[in-house]
C-alpha cells in the first residue's frame, strides 16, 4: 500500500477521475459565472463588455436590499429553530427515550426525504382560505378565532414558510446531533451525576462542551443551506406577496432566467457566495475564541 500511494502516477490514476468529475461539475461553472459578472445580456441576443456596471447596479438596486435583509432574517431564525430544536430532539433520543428511540427518529426523519413540492402543496392546502378553509382556519374557527389568509401578509407567509421548512428539516439535525451525542462516553455522565450534576446543569456543562464539534458543523450546514435558500420558497410562495419573501437565490434565478441578464445574475450569485464565506469563516473564529477561552 505504502508502494502504491508513493507512486505519483498510482495517485493520478485513483484521483484523477474524480477530480475531473469535481472540476467539470464545480470548478468549471464556478469561474464560468465569475466570467459573467463583467458581461451584459445572454446567449440568445448575445455579450456585451460592460466592466463593473454590473456591481455598480447591484449596490444601487433597492430590490437586492430587500432580498438580502429578508435572506439573513430567513437564515437565522431557522438556523436558531432547526438546530435548537434538532438538538433537543437529539437529547430525548439520548436521555429519555433511549433504545426505544428508533421508531420516533425514522418518523421524525420521514418528512426530510419527501419532495420539497409535495410538502409545499400539503402547507398550502393546510394554511389555504379560499375556496375553503384548510385545516388551521377550520381549527382556529373552532376556538372563535376568525380565519387568516396567511399568504397576503408578509409577517404570515414567513412564518408559514419558516413552519413549513423547521417540519422538513429538523429530523435531519436531530439525527446529525444524536450520532455527535452517543459518541459521549457514559462513564461522564456517571461521574457527573455523582458530583450531583443534573438537568440543565448536566447538559450544559458535559453534553454541550463534548458535542460542541458537531453542533458547530450543525450550525455550519444549516447556515449555508438557509442563505441558499430557493426551491421551499418557490414552491409555497413563489416570493410573494409581492417581493416580500424573495430571497437573494430567487431573485438571482428571475433576473436570469426571466429576464435573461446573465451577467447581473452572476454578480447577485458572487454576492451571495462571499457572504456564505463570511458567515462561516466567523462561526469558524467565533468556535475557537470560545474553545481557547475554554
Amino acid at each position: 500500500m505504502n508502494r502504491v500511494l508513493g507512486d505519483p502516477r498510482a495517485i493520478l490514476i485513483l484521483l484523477g477521475p474524480a477530480l475531473l468529475v469535481y472540476t467539470l461539475v464545480m470548478l468549471v461553472p464556478i469561474f464560468w459565472s465569475l466570467g459573467y459578472t463583467v458581461f451584459e445580456g445572454n446567449p440568445i441576443t448575445g455579450f456585451e463588455f460592460v466592466g463593473i456596471d454590473n456591481f455598480v447596479e447591484l449596490f444601487n438596486d433597492p430590490k437586492i436590499a430587500d432580498a438580502l435583509v429578508f435572506t439573513l432574517k430567513y437564515a437565522v431564525v431557522l438556523t436558531v429553530a432547526q438546530v435548537g430544536f434538532g438538538y433537543l430532539l437529539a437529547l430525548i433520543y439520548v436521555f429519555w427515550l433511549r433504545k426505544a428511540s428508533s421508531l420516533i427518529r425514522t418518523l421524525a426523519f420521514f418528512p426530510v426525504v419527501l419532495p420539497t413540492v409535495a410538502v409545499a402543496l400539503l402547507f398550502q392546502e393546510l394554511f389555504k382560505i379560499a375556496p375553503v378553509n384548510g385545516l388551521v382556519n377550520d381549527l382556529l374557527n373552532l376556538v372563535g378565532i376568525p380565519s387568516v389568509d396567511w399568504f397576503a401578509s408578509p409577517d404570515t407567509a414567513f412564518l408559514v414558510l419558516i413552519l413549513m421548512d423547521l417540519w422538513r428539516s429538523m429530523g435531519f439535525y436531530a439525527v446529525l446531533l444524536y450520532a455527535g451525542l452517543v459518541d459521549i462516553p457514559d462513564d461522564l455522565f456517571e461521574s457527573a451525576r455523582l458530583d450531583g450534576a443534573s438537568g440543565w446543569r448536566l447538559v450544559r456543562h458535559i453534553v454541550i462542551p463534548l458535542s460542541l464539534p458537531v453542533l458547530l458543523s450543525s450550525i455550519i450546514f444549516s447556515v449555508n443551506g438557509t442563505l441558499k435558500v430557493f426551491d421551499s420558497v418557490l414552491a409555497l410562495t413563489g416570493g410573494g406577496p409581492g417581493n416580500t419573501t424573495t430571497p437573494l437565490t430567487l431573485y438571482m434565478y428571475q433576473t436570469s432566467f426571466t429576464y435573461g441578464e446573465y451577467g447581473y445574475g452572476s454578480s447577485i450569485a458572487l454576492l451571495l457566495t462571499i457572504i456564505c464565506l463570511l458567515v462561516t469563516i466567523f462561526i469558524f473564529r467565533s468556535s475557537r475564541r470560545d474553545l481557547t477561552k475554554g
